[in-house]
């Protein structure tokens, strides 16, 4: 019989197939032919979570690491939801039994989004976000992150993009979203290109500029909402620790150091931030930031005490911006069938208890 693996090494308990790069899972099977490190690697790449069908490794490694590891996911799909419009959320119970949600968006030329989230609940508690309203629980690791990816994918095929959107703040944690990005993008792997991939960031500026630093060279978003300080700070309590000018300082570091453009994202309150001096305040903002403003009137989270904008509020606002020469995208409304478009996220979960 192969004897491909040896004994696992006990410090490896604690750690999770699918969050292992191909050299962590030979280092952890001590595997004596390195190949069959790079079997399993590119199994679970595939979204492979059950050692019985990987029919390339012999009976008796796949026992061996079934009775080691029990299953190659640490989590598990909950609750599955489907939109009318085609958009698919899922509700994913963790290792320790709380629970995430993640999104899959299909627009109409048939690309698929996958809408991860990186932290169970969120910190930064903007007043227009369902789940910044759940309070945080924990950071997710990198194998909770990427089997999100994979629920996907096994559910509706490959996927185009990736955006790091769901619930939490990516830049807090930076780590475990840097090594799922590794993984996601290694051409042994998954493959997918850097930038098929998004971070969106309330305006975390450590992590703007430690991303600049370091990478990953993906794309970047911010969550803006308004250039007008203290009504961000009333909306986003973020603004009171790096107000908008530092903000913009970390993204003309950024630009500088990688030449990339960065997305502005802007959720549109009704009678909030849609009036005419915001859209003005905006556009004397953005120079010389390289960016295109995504407009996202906001979904209805039940509760919350704000009001969708008025078309024609929103069209306004898009000409006063693109008078001033900015490119503008609004976007659809995707996934609010199921609370899975953005701010809804946590519709079905509990908030956690302090």
């Amino acid at each position: 019989m192969d004897q491909g693996f040896s004994t696992i090494n006990t410090k490896s308990d604690a750690l999770y197939l699918s969050g292992m790069s191909v050299q962590e899972i030979l280092q952890c099977l001590d595997a004596r032919q390195p190949y069959r490190a790079k079997q399993l690697y590119q199994w679970i790449a595939h979204g492979v979570s059950d050692f019985d069908l990987m029919t390339n490794l012999p009976k008796g490694e796949r026992a061996d690491l079934r009775a080691r590891f029990g299953t190659v996911f640490s989590s598990s799909v909950d609750t599955e939801m489907q939109d009318p419009d085609g958009s698919l959320k899922l509700q994913i119970r963790l290792r320790d039994g709380s629970a995430v949600e993640c999104v899959l968006l299909e627009d109409i030329e048939g690309r698929k989004t996958a809408c991860l989230s990186s932290q169970v609940g969120c910190p930064m508690g903007c007043k227009f976000c369902k789940t910044g309203q759940l309070g945080f629980l924990r950071d997710l690791g990198p194998d909770e992150i990427l089997e999100q990816f994979h629920f996907l994918a096994n559910r509706r095929g490959p996927i185009s993009n990736v955006v790091f959107m769901g619930m939490g703040e990516p830049l807090l944690n930076f780590e475990a979203v840097s090594k799922a990005i590794a993984l996601l993008t290694d051409p042994e792997g998954i493959g997918m290109s850097h930038r098929k991939i998004t971070i969106s960031t309330s305006g975390i500026v450590p992590g703007i500029k430690k991303l600049a630093n370091e990478g990953p060279l993906v794309r970047l978003a911010i969550s803006l909402t308004t250039a007008r300080d203290n009504l961000r700070s009333e909306l986003m309590p973020v603004d009171k620790k790096w107000n908008v000018q530092e903000l913009k300082d970390a993204l003309v570091y950024y630009q500088n150091k990688t030449g990339e453009r960065i997305t502005l994202e802007l959720a549109l309150l009704g009678n909030k931030n849609t009036e005419k001096e915001d859209a003005l305040a905006l556009a004397e903002w953005i120079p010389p930031l390289k960016a295109q403003v995504n407009l996202i009137p906001w979904n209805q989270v039940p509760g919350l005490p704000f009001v969708e904008p008025e078309p024609s509020k929103v069209a306004a606002f898009t000409r006063i911006l693109e008078d001033a020469g900015i490119t503008v995208v609004t976007r659809f409304h995707r996934g609010r069938g199921v609370m899975g478009a953005c701010g809804q996220l946590g519709d079905t979960l509990r908030a956690p208890s302090s």
